[in-house]
């Protein structure tokens, strides 16, 4: 029985040092040297890959190498759950996760690794007000508890970042980027990031995402017509901001079939079908034969109709308006389609061959309709069918699975300040949340179907609000992950002070992250009431970033007696059951709402999570005579559920009377077929 320590692969974060160390190795083991790199050699390797130029285009600032470790950094930390103040625990899969989201992004990683489809991010806009993520600090968890008002401390995150800091756009640079590159990691290959920001920051922005994401990822940058604020004072009133789109990879993205909400009522766009002759008439376009088979759909329920030329005033109106001349204006005729033959037809069916000529492109999906037997074809998901009309014209008909039209501007999204008139509504007090129609926008454009939704900048929880209200209306199952630093309210700041009541008033502490909680908490009662064919997951589970549960090794060298004493028990005090449960979820990299079953064994609770990818017996003593029953039991158990790789058993360690008891415990479950057995 391996016993986890704090400083076990299992007790940190995911090392991405080591992974990317790893890939190296597979990929050139003969570059590494007594586990060392050896760089001569790769660039041996590598040949004229390496760029040997110290003059490179890049964006640097002052930081960025420090920005660059704090993303490899591990974290130790941890996510406790927080049942009692979330909503439909028991049945919910969303997350509402309160800490710094650098911490949190890096705890994230083994359990959500490439499983996020869209990222939403509402970063500071760098504008010098609450600019409060500096990362200047060692240790992340314990700087945030500082931060937080948990622990004592003198750490300290700037309020602001002022242009005459010296450090204006470098700190907000430092600050971004290593949140991107973790970010990165967790998109789905097939993923994309929206990113909200102005024109303080959107031209360092475009230059770290091209570096973190690449340059042939970058899809758009839309412009958002926010229609101005009443209260701008500068000379040129600012009415737009910018969101940035970029893919993990351009060549596996995918995008949804969206119609921009300003298109004209009219286009076809909006209908289910598209109609257009296959024909372009004009010398430009010369003709092209095509023998339509007997059964070749018609649009009369029957025609009966004798061979017809063009008649000559046609050839008049020709010359009279195209100005050329007789020659021509045969090849003009002939390229719109004309029956050439006698043809019959009956319930709507070509009886006879009948020959045709068309001028356009559409001639070879003609062509293709044809050898298929005249049934409809699919193009890229829409339905092509082809028909003759009763004047001899050949048309065809897209049926639209979904139409597209993205456009760069973004108009009628919704406004800050309607979406703050809407949230008074709820009672909530919030100064500048982003509209709900906006962020829904985005989200029919990255995300279609199922999958998760990210904000790691989350604020007033607008991204959770319309992830639900698109569920509700297309019956999807997406699922959001927010992540809000609870950054305290000041209630001698004017636009925080009504947060600061409204906090009061609810007996919750004055941060950020209580009015998010609450707002989703209201937003999704409001969308139950209203529910009818689609209810959908309007919970969420919240977690909070503090330190492990694993008691690290700490020595206090004026008392080591003391140190010995408390080391005996390897979990801290004041931890419970679930804290431990969901500290080994998220560093096995098991979703934290991943499926859980209890059953007792020997009158003790053992759980399998993810259908026996993880059995946990976390009582406080397990004595000798209960060893058999539990360890029986979770082979049963085992066996029934039959995971399709390595199931992983875990006990606490001060639970065990002593060593021989373990021993035990270990035999029986390794002679029942499981071999990987941790203890806490």
């Amino acid at each position: 029985m391996k016993k986890i320590e704090a400083d076990s692969p299992i007790s940190h974060s995911a090392d991405l040092t080591a992974e990317n160390l790893e890939r190296l190795g597979d990929l050139f083991p003969s570059v590494f040297i007594e586990g060392e790199i050896d760089f001569d050699a790769l660039r041996e390797l590598l040949g004229g890959m390496v760029a040997e130029r110290e003059e490179k285009y890049r964006l640097t600032w002052p930081g960025k190498r420090r920005s660059q470790q704090l993303a490899h950094q591990l974290s130790t930390g941890t996510l406790r759950p927080c049942p009692e103040e979330s909503v439909n625990w028991e049945t919910t899969q969303n997350l509402m996760i309160e800490g710094d989201n650098l911490e949190v992004l890096k705890l994230l990683q083994k359990s959500y690794d490439k499983s996020v489809k869209l990222i939403y991010i509402d970063p500071p806009y760098n504008t010098g007000n609450d600019f409060v993520y500096s990362d200047s600090f060692t240790d992340g968890v314990r700087s945030y508890l500082e931060f937080t008002g948990q622990v004592t401390g003198e750490g300290k995150k700037s309020s602001s970042n002022t242009e005459v800091s010296g450090r204006y756009h470098s700190s907000w640079l430092s600050m971004m980027y290593p949140r991107l590159f973790l970010a990165r990691n967790l998109l789905r290959d097939d993923g994309v990031i929206f990113i909200s920001i102005d024109d303080h920051e959107v031209d360092n922005l475009r230059k770290i995402c091209a570096e973190i994401f690449g340059e042939e990822n970058f899809i758009a940058q839309f412009v958002w017509n926010t229609e101005g604020h009443t209260d701008n004072q500068f000379e040129v009133k600012g009415s737009h901001e910018y969101v940035l789109l970029y893919a993990k990879n351009a060549d596996l993205m995918t995008l949804g079939h969206v119609v921009d909400p300003n298109t004209r009522k009219e286009s076809n766009l909006l209908k289910g079908y598209a109609e257009n002759s296959i024909t372009k008439n004009g010398p430009g376009n010369p003709p092209s034969e095509i023998e339509l088979p007997p059964g070749f759909p018609c649009l009369a329920e029957t025609l009966d109709l004798e061979i017809s030329d063009v008649p000559d005033e046609f050839f008049e109106e020709a010359v009279r308006h195209r100005h050329i001349t007789r020659e021509l204006t045969r090849q003009y005729a002939a390229s719109y389609p004309i029956r050439i033959d006698p043809m019959r037809a009956r319930e709507g069916r070509l009886t006879e061959k009948c020959r045709v000529y068309s001028g356009w492109a559409n001639a070879n999906k003609l062509r293709a309709f044809i050898a298929n037997g005249c049934r409809p074809l699919d193009d890229n998901g829409d339905k092509l069918s082809f028909h003759l009309s009763n004047r001899g014209v050949v048309y065809y008909r897209r049926e639209r699975c979904k139409a597209r039209n993205i456009v760069s501007v973004l108009r009628n999204m919704g406004t800050t300040e309607r979406m703050r008139s809407e949230l008074e509504k709820l009672g909530i007090p919030f100064q500048y949340p982003k509209p709900k129609e906006l962020l829904r926008y985005l989200i029919q454009i990255g995300l279609e179907g199922d999958g998760i939704v990210l904000d790691f900048f989350a604020g007033s929880g607008t991204t959770g609000h319309a992830t639900m209200l698109q569920n509700a209306e297309d019956g999807k199952q997406r699922r959001y992950i927010l992540v809000q630093l609870p950054e305290r309210l000041d209630p001698r700041n004017r636009n925080q002070s009504r947060a600061v009541q409204f906090c009061d008033a609810l007996g919750k502490p004055r941060t950020i992250a209580e009015v998010t909680k609450e707002y989703l908490r209201r937003a999704g009662q409001e969308l139950n009431t209203g529910a009818e064919l689609f209810p959908s997951d309007t919970g969420y589970r919240v977690f909070k970033l503090d330190t492990s549960n694993i008691r690290a090794w700490n020595p206090d060298p004026d008392d080591l007696e003391a140190t010995l004493l408390d080391s005996v028990e390897h979990v801290l005090p004041d931890r419970t059951e679930q804290d431990l449960l969901h500290e080994l979820l998220l560093k096995s990299g098991i979703d934290l709402c991943e499926s859980l079953e209890t059953r007792e064994f020997a009158g003790v609770s053992v759980r399998s999570v993810a259908y026996g990818t993880l059995f946990t017996c976390l009582a406080d003593e397990i004595t000798t005579a209960m060893i058999g029953p539990i360890a029986k039991g979770i082979v049963a158990w085992h066996q029934e559920l039959d995971p399709a790789g390595e199931s992983v058993v875990v006990f606490r360690d001060s639970a065990f009377p002593d060593d021989v008891a373990k021993s035990n415990m270990t035999a029986i479950l390794e002679q029942g077929g499981i071999g990987a057995i941790r203890s806490l």
